[in-house]
């Protein structure tokens, strides 16, 4: 219906049935709605879809052989969030889990369950509790551990990866399939073949997230954190934060920074130092949802020095070992010799003069 509404009818047959639906269209239609949005040809097409539905629904064979995990697995995985939801919504018909256990139908009488229609969570634009999760771990968007197992696999060596931007286009036309949902994703797609659109596509997600990676209310404290100036405190104030966070945020941050990682790891090959990868997704993971001109200028130092300080101690920050908490990286650095210098002052000043042989 225009108010995007869904009606189940039930009646004795289908003319009974077409018979209240011309009556309810009749006298209850909306202002503006167009008429033959009810018409008969409509009805008649909707019950023969239905009929086709309710005919192929049966289990089919899986014929196809198993994907093994990798990449192969990541189809099978979208088409377990698309396969999934559909199970539902058909598993469950409208008001009753048993249909032995419903009442006698009333003749020339007519069942309307009125539903919200639910549209498919998208991947991008939704908070991270909206996304569709990850097979290994739930509070995890599927799309971010799509995207870090693919440049894993092939990227790991790609000299400047997430820092050399992909196709735009290309990346925009990812975005909306993704939108439309999993079902139709073909990983031999030549779009997904470029590292350089997928490693976009894991930053557009992160820049397009309503309720940023690092959250709105926990900015400021961040940003804080961030300044203090003994280093022992400042890790020991940032784990506190991170811990703070909500589960869904903790987690995807907890992954992602595990992959960058990776990342650095391999920065030999891939030139992506921490720093680097800090200076890619600094701004794109600490922010507020409104950044403004302000924030960007005064506090991009501090973004870029909390992500590559995350990358830099990452085992720490996310070890559930509480003893961890209390003893920091700075503290486990072996403390640097100090130059015995007290031996040059008091030659202070007394300089050769160039030529002169010796003293």
């Amino acid at each position: 219906t225009a108010d995007f509404c869904e009606y189940l009818f039930q009646a004795e047959d289908r003319d009974d049935m077409l018979g209240w639906i011309r009556a309810i269209r009749e006298n209850s239609r909306a202002e503006g709605e167009d008429p033959g949005c009810a018409n008969q040809a409509l009805i008649s097409k909707k019950l023969n879809d239905y009929r086709k539905v309710s005919h192929s629904s049966g289990p089919k064979d899986d014929s196809s052989p198993k994907i093994s995990r990798g990449l192969g697995g990541l189809k099978s995985e979208f088409l377990k969030q698309s396969t999934a939801r559909g199970l539902r919504t058909q598993d469950q018909p409208a008001g009753s889990k048993d249909d032995s256990a419903a009442p006698p139908k009333t003749p020339w009488g007519i069942n309307i369950i009125k539903k919200n229609k639910k549209a498919a969570p998208r991947a991008f634009g939704v908070r991270l509790e909206e996304c569709q999760p990850a097979i290994e771990n739930q509070r995890v968007p599927l799309i971010v551990a799509a995207c870090c197992r693919i440049v894993e696999a092939r990227g790991l060596e790609s000299t400047g990866i997430y820092r050399v931007p992909g196709n735009n286009a290309v990346v925009s036309s990812l975005q909306e399939q993704l939108n439309r949902g999993p079902g139709d994703i073909n990983l031999q797609d030549e779009r997904w073949q470029d590292l350089n659109v997928i490693s976009s596509l894991l930053k557009s997600f992160f820049r397009k997230l309503p309720e940023p990676l690092f959250t709105d209310d926990k900015y400021n404290d961040f940003i804080e954190a961030n300044r203090i100036e003994d280093s022992r405190e400042r890790l020991k104030r940032l784990r506190k934060l991170i811990r703070d966070l909500p589960g869904h945020y903790y987690e995807t941050l907890k992954f992602l920074v595990g992959h960058l990682k990776t990342i650095a790891d391999h920065s030999e090959k891939n030139k992506m130092e921490p720093r680097n990868l800090a200076l890619v997704f600094g701004p794109t993971l600490v922010r507020t949802s409104e950044d403004n001109m302000a924030d960007m200028v005064t506090h991009m130092p501090d973004r870029y020095k909390i992500v590559e300080t995350l990358i830099q101690h990452s085992d720490w920050f996310f070890s559930d070992d509480e003893d961890k908490g209390e003893r920091t990286p700075v503290d486990d650095k072996e403390p640097q010799s100090v130059p015995n210098i007290e031996y040059l002052l008091p030659n202070i000043g007394r300089t050769v003069p160039p030529g002169d042989p010796g003293s």
